[in-house]
């Protein structure tokens, strides 16, 4: 065998590992080596104000695709918070494969200043922003270094919330679909079933809606037909095990389904689906009692709750607009006029329509 020939037979045996051979992944302008891990605090201010966004990127030893994970876009919802804390120690990026990107709290300032809702130094909600502006107020550039660094170098999302302060929530999962994106939302609904609960919300995006600005988070990664998921799993703005573990249960059994992680997917193959989320708004300010839990089936025209006046007096009865399953309901006594109370979830045959 002549000396160039063993030289061209060696190169072939070995052109596929070279081919495949995993490069480094940058972020936030550092190299991130295959089979490490790094953390980084993304810098934000708009001149007045400043805060970071903590994110961890674990780049596996392997080709594969980038998962995106986003906790505490609301910062008072902390199952998922801790929930990312937990799935941070379950990652080895020694046998992963390829990228996972994982924001621990995009939302400080609320978690922090113990805010529901929304951002206390600018007021705005972090979830009704995206994709954010690179020169707008804190909460907006939050939104744009989230959309920019995480959201559009990711080929699967994820969103994780629970019940915010007052939101007595059940459990569930959601994905989005349309019409415009049937790749990405049949992808999504994978996900979903992977992600394991029981109920699966399909957040339906009507074709012309794709044109407008996402506004919340895991809608934006769809926007950019990246398939994407939402978890929804704690109440009232409380930390309990049994709304931890399902959340790091389920991200595992995503990336195990996405082939990302070693192991077999465990598969949910009769999820509950819901299509429609009717919302009972208060006609008034008051103190709101409900009758109800989330979880709970209602049929339309049912009690479900009642307002009185701030003396305790002229009790206004609240009634269920549909028959359904409560997927959260106000769990605390003050209400405001125009504010949801609960919003029931309307069973449905399927999920994405093929």
């Amino acid at each position: 065998m002549s000396t160039k020939f063993y030289a061209l037979f060696i190169m072939g045996c070995f052109l596929p590992f070279i081919l495949v051979a995993q490069s480094h992944f940058v972020f936030q302008e550092q190299n991130v080596a295959p089979g490490t891990h790094q953390q980084f605090k993304i810098k934000v201010s708009d001149g007045v104000d400043s805060t970071f966004i903590p994110v961890s990127v674990f780049h596996g030893s392997k080709p594969g695709p980038v998962l995106g994970i986003t906790a505490g876009v609301h910062g008072y919802e902390y199952a998922p918070i801790l929930a990312a804390q937990q799935i941070a120690r379950q990652i080895d990026p020694a046998t992963l494969s390829d990228t996972v990107i994982l924001v621990h709290l995009a939302n400080v300032p609320s978690f922090l200043g113990r805010s529901p809702y929304v951002n206390p130094l600018d007021e705005k909600n972090l979830n009704r922003v995206f994709p954010g502006k690179a020169d707008g107020s804190l909460t907006e550039q939050m939104a744009y270094q989230i959309t920019q660094e995480v959201i559009a170098r990711s080929d699967y999302f994820l969103d994780m919330h629970s019940g915010d302060a007052p939101e007595d929530l059940r459990p569930y999962v959601g994905y989005y679909s349309s019409e415009r994106f049937p790749k990405a939302s049949q992808k999504g609904e994978a996900m979903a079933r992977a992600l394991g609960f029981d109920h699966i919300v399909v957040f339906d995006v009507a074709a012309e809606r794709i044109d407008e600005p996402s506004l919340y988070c895991s809608q934006e990664a769809f926007h950019r037909q990246i398939p994407s998921a939402d978890i929804e799993c704690g109440s009232l703005g409380a930390v309990q095990t049994q709304d931890v573990q399902p959340i790091v249960d389920g991200v595992i059994n995503l990336l195990r389904h996405l082939e990302m992680m070693a192991g077999e997917a465990a598969s949910l193959n009769s999820p509950i689906f819901i299509r429609e989320r009717p919302s009972v708004i208060s006609p008034q300010d008051g103190i709101f009692y409900p009758l109800k839990t989330s979880g709970e089936y209602v049929s339309e025209g049912m009690k479900v709750g009642y307002i009185t006046d701030f003396f305790g007096e002229n009790p206004v009865d609240v009634f269920a607009n549909a028959s359904g399953i409560i997927l959260y309901i106000i769990g605390t006594p003050p209400i405001n006029k125009g504010e949801t109370l609960l919003r029931i979830g309307l069973i449905a045959s399927s999920g994405t329509k093929k």
